[in-house]
């Protein structure tokens, strides 16, 4: 049933008003949903930098993104690769640096349906290393800047998150013995939302009520996801699945997280995405989170791993 809160329409960037003085992050921001949620953001006079792998692709949009908005919008990006935790720490020291408030951490960024198993330089299975460990680590380094800032943390999911095995395979986290594209893919997306409800519980209970921690999905989005990590058939079957109906524009994909980053009254412990058929497409609103995404014993011990495996301590 679609989420009747912001109207038949949903909730859609004329919601905004002025954003000028505010400051967005945003991780993968070079195209598809990540691209269109900064200028949505930019449109409304807000200050964003944008942290992504690619110097060539970031100097590229950044350079769209002042054509479009004038010399004077507020864009910027840092380097960093989510799949390296060295240079996820290398960015945020850049930040805590150069960067005076944290309105919002979007952590947008992901690869998916990787076809054969790849290891990262950390020694993780590529999806989890990247969607998952890479933002645990940015979102714990940027953390008492978000604070100070009475900011929010928004983890962009998947609904694949309900694709796999509806929990975390804490025995063979790298799937090194059962490697599968979509299962490996979907614990990597459930990984990140079990993260973020975890961190609600921990902030709750530390009294750190200023920072909002909110989860969402694009639903089925022209983005350029698929295409440039899946396998030669995924992409040939995304290809002609998104000239179909049941796929809409990445700039409507970009409207979950922009509405997380911006919109008061959302509630934390929820999933904001779609609310149409399937909750692929249509108006934007509150859908349907599984309860397996938050089981306790299970976002606990994640957490703990991930502290271990990150090499760092958030300090809650």
């Amino acid at each position: 049933m679609a989420d009747k809160t912001f109207g038949p329409q949903g909730w859609t960037p004329e919601r905004l008003g002025s954003l000028t003085g505010k400051t967005y992050l945003i991780t993968g921001a070079t195209a598809g949903a990540g691209f269109q949620a900064t200028r949505t953001l930019l449109s409304n006079g807000a200050t964003v930098v944008m942290l992504n792998r690619s110097v060539e692709k970031s100097t590229d949009a950044v350079t769209k993104l002042k054509e479009e908005f004038g010399a004077g919008a507020e864009v910027s990006f840092v380097k960093m690769d989510l799949s390296v935790l060295d240079s996820v720490r290398e960015a945020a020291a850049t930040v805590l640096k150069s960067v005076s408030r944290i309105d919002a951490l979007i952590c947008n960024a992901a690869i998916a349906q990787v076809p054969e198993q790849r290891i990262t330089a950390d020694g993780f299975e590529s999806m989890l290393g990247t969607n998952h460990y890479g933002h645990f680590l940015l979102s714990g380094l940027l953390f008492e800047r978000i604070e100070e800032s009475k900011g929010r943390i928004v983890v962009v999911s998947s609904l694949g998150y309900k694709m796999g095995i509806r929990t975390i395979q804490f025995d063979d986290m790298n799937w090194d013995h059962n490697y599968h594209q979509n299962k490996t893919y979907s614990q990597s997306k459930l990984a990140q939302m079990m993260f973020a409800y975890e961190l609600q519980d921990r902030l709750a209970k530390a009294g750190k009520t200023d920072v909002k921690v909110y989860v969402c999905h694009p639903g089925s989005s022209r983005t350029s996801l698929i295409t440039t990590s899946g396998n030669f058939a995924t992409r040939m079957m995304f290809g002609l699945m998104s000239l179909s109906p049941m796929v809409q524009s990445a700039e409507k994909g970009s409207y979950p997280e922009v509405m997380c980053a911006t919109e008061d009254g959302l509630e934390q412990r929820a999933l904001y995405g779609p609310t149409g058929r399937n909750e692929w497409v249509g108006p934007v609103g509150k859908g349907t989170l599984e309860p397996f995404a938050y089981d306790k014993n299970t976002t606990r011990r994640l957490w703990d791993l991930s502290e271990k495996e990150v090499g760092f301590e958030w300090n809650l």
